[in-house]
C-alpha cells in the first residue's frame, strides 16, 4: 500500500486497530455495541428533555445540545473504525481524511466549548441563585450555543485548511483510529513549521480557555459551598454538579493525557487505546453519567416507565 518515497499521497490506508489480528472480530462486535448503546443512549437523553416539561431549564437545555453532538461526534469516528476492525485495514481519500479530521475537530471543540458554558451555568446557579433566571435567559443560552458551534468551526476550519496545505509522501499507512493531527504530520515532506504553529495556536486557544472557565467557575462554587452551613445543604448543592465535573474528568482527562504524551509514543498501541475512551467511551457514557446521578431525569425516566405500564394495563 506504501507508494514511492517521491511520490505524492492521494490516499491513506487506515490500518487495523490492534496488532493482534484475532483480535478484530471480538474488538469489532465490542465496538459496535458501544456504538449502538451511544446512539440510543443520547437519542433517549435528547427524547427524555424535549419531552419532559420539568427538564426545560438552561442546563438540560446545554446537555441536549451535547448529546447531540456526542452523536455525530462518534458518528464521525467508530463506523470507519469498524471497517478497520472487519477489513484489517481500509483505504480512505485524502478529502474523506481531510472531512473526518474537520468533523472530528469541529464537534470536540464544541463539546469543549457546551462542557465549559455547563460549568458557567452551574457557577450562576449556585452562586447567583436569585439572578439566575435573569441571567440564564432563553436567549442567552441560545446565544451561548451558536457562539460555541461557530468558534467550534472556524477553529476546525483554520486547522483543517493548514493540515491538509501540508504535502503527503512516502508511505500513506496512518497508525492510528482515524485522521488525526500527530499521525498526518508524521507522512508529511517539506517544510510544515508555519502550519504546525497555526494548527497549534488554535489548539490552544480551545482546550486550554475551556479547562480555565471550568476551573475558575468550580473554585467559585466550592467558596459558595464551604459558606453553607450545614453538611445536608453543602451534599445537595454539590450534587447538583456532581454529573458534569464526571463528565469533564472524563473527556479532558483523557486528551489532557494523549496529548501531552511524548511524539516518539504516539503511534503505540496503547496510545490508540486511549484515543478510544474519549472518541468511543466517552460519548456512550454520558447519558448514563446524568441519568444516573441527576435526580430530574430519574424521575423524568420513571414517568415515563410508569406511564408506559398504565398503558399497556388499560
Amino acid at each position: 500500500m506504501a507508494p514511492q518515497n517521491d511520490t505524492t499521497v492521494t490516499e491513506f490506508f487506515m490500518i487495523t486497530f490492534t496488532e493482534h489480528p484475532e483480535w478484530g472480530l471480538p474488538l469489532f462486535l465490542l465496538f459496535l455495541s458501544f456504538y449502538l448503546f451511544t446512539l440510543l443512549g443520547n437519542a433517549a437523553m435528547l427524547l427524555l428533555i424535549r419531552k419532559d416539561r420539568r427538564l426545560h431549564t438552561p442546563m438540560y437545555f446545554f446537555l441536549s445540545h451535547l448529546s447531540f453532538v456526542d452523536i455525530c461526534y462518534s458518528s464521525a469516528i467508530v463506523p470507519q473504525l469498524l471497517a478497520v476492525l472487519l477489513h484489517h485495514g481500509v483505504l480512505i481519500s485524502l478529502a474523506g481524511c481531510a472531512a473526518q479530521f474537520f468533523l472530528f475537530t469541529f464537534l470536540a471543540s464544541i463539546d469543549c466549548y457546551l462542557l465549559a458554558i455547563m460549568a458557567y451555568d452551574r457557577y450562576v446557579a449556585v452562586c447567583q441563585p436569585l439572578l439566575y433566571v435573569t441571567i440564564m435567559t432563553e436567549k442567552a443560552r441560545s446565544g451561548l450555543v451558536v457562539g460555541a458551534y461557530l468558534a467550534g468551526f472556524s477553529s476546525a476550519f483554520v486547522r483543517t485548511v493548514s493540515a491538509f496545505s501540508l504535502t503527503f509522501c512516502g508511505h500513506n499507512e496512518i497508525n492510528f483510529i482515524f485522521c488525526d493531527l500527530p499521525p498526518l504530520l508524521k507522512l508529511t515532506c517539506g517544510d510544515s513549521y508555519t502550519q504546525e504553529v497555526v494548527i497549534v495556536v488554535f489548539a490552544l486557544f480551545v482546550m486550554p480557555l475551556c479547562i480555565v472557565v471550568i476551573l475558575v467557575s468550580y473554585l467559585f462554587i466550592v467558596l459558595a459551598i464551604l459558606r453553607i452551613r450545614s453538611a445536608g445543604g453543602r451534599s445537595k448543592t454539590f450534587s447538583t454538579c456532581a454529573s458534569h465535573l464526571t463528565a469533564v474528568a472524563l473527556f479532558f482527562g483523557t486528551l489532557i493525557f494523549m496529548y501531552l504524551r511524548d511524539n516518539s509514543r504516539q503511534s503505540s498501541e496503547e496510545y490508540r487505546v486511549v484515543s478510544v475512551l474519549y472518541t468511543v467511551v466517552t460519548p456512550m457514557l454520558n447519558p448514563l453519567i446524568y441519568s444516573l446521578r441527576n435526580k430530574e431525569v430519574k424521575d423524568a425516566v420513571m414517568k415515563i416507565l410508569n406511564r408506559s405500564k398504565t398503558l399497556r394495563m388499560s
